[in-house]
């Protein structure tokens, strides 16, 4: 059986030391702002990123080329590995696309190897959390096949919880509608976004008030986690520390999990959001 490897992109928004402490090989998008381009995770550092779009920077992003996956995935071919691939929801981009394209030409080159690319249909840590599970399977002696099958039935039980201060960010970058992000400009009225089965974000509803959106992206993971053992939660969120960290703290008060990752969004998912963004993922019945 020949040995393989996880790979993944960089809209996962781990820390980059978490990615690279676990040897995990990541494809990087990039983003555009005030007329530069950088990958993902370099760059300016995320709170001049969120800096500059308060001040009124539009950023734009770039998805990967198949050559650049080709790139990153061929190496690690010709030390005589498979791939298994966590990518982007192909739900809001392209990348996953130019990913698969790669790998099939790579296994028409190099016809002994694999490499399978699986539509996370996530974003951000809710890709990560996805990544998280995968990583422990490869750990626990678990097959190339049992780790895909795995990744395939369980996706869609990774839920995303989601509040923003505007929707204008995620209009402007073509990730919601115009007549949705009108709601985005209401004062105080604060939207909920989750994504959905086909991996695109959709506003379920609306709370307001900034403090009472913070409680909702808690109080609706008690249904989603009924039956489900979550040994991790992970919470993200656009250069607002504070409120990440008191969103933890209702988690821990609410639900008993200690473990809990706190990132701060990556700057491409971040060009979307905008700041002011906090997210909270677990694994549920249904998102």
């Amino acid at each position: 059986m020949r040995e393989f490897v996880i790979t993944t992109d960089s809209t996962v928004d781990l820390p980059k030391e978490w990615l690279e402490e676990r040897n995990i090989p990541t494809l990087k998008l990039s983003y555009t702002i005030d007329g530069e381009t950088y990958p993902d995770m370099e760059g300016i550092s995320k709170k001049e990123f969120f800096d500059r779009i308060r001040r009124g920077s539009l950023p734009t992003t770039s998805q990967v080329t198949p050559g650049q996956a080709r790139e990153l995935f061929e190496p690690i071919i010709k030390e005589g590995k498979d791939i298994i691939h966590i990518g982007f929801s192909s739900g809001l981009s392209g990348s996953l696309n130019s990913e698969r394209m790669a790998a099939q030409d790579l296994m028409e080159d190099y016809p002994e190897a694999r490499i399978t690319v699986i539509d996370s249909l996530c974003a951000c840590l809710g890709e990560a959390l996805l990544l998280y599970y995968v990583l422990k399977l490869k750990k626990e002696g678990k097959t190339y096949d049992e780790i895909v099958a795995w990744a395939e039935e369980n996706k869609l039980h990774v839920c995303h919880n989601v509040t923003v201060d505007d929707l204008n960010h995620l209009h402007r970058g073509g990730r919601v509608s115009k007549a949705t992000a009108v709601l985005g400009t209401m004062v105080k009225i604060k939207p909920m976004i989750h994504m959905d089965n086909e991996g695109k974000l959709s506003v379920i509803g609306k709370e307001r008030g900034r403090k009472r959106s913070l409680h909702k992206i808690v109080d609706i993971m008690e249904e989603q986690m009924k039956g489900w053992d979550n040994e991790i939660v992970m919470i993200t969120h656009g250069d607002c520390e504070e409120d990440a960290q008191y969103v933890a703290g209702l988690i821990r008060e609410k639900y008993g999990i200690d473990n809990i990752l706190i990132n701060v969004i990556g700057t491409v998912i971040g060009s979307h959001t905008g700041p002011g963004v906090v997210a909270t993922f677990c694994m549920g019945n249904k998102r």
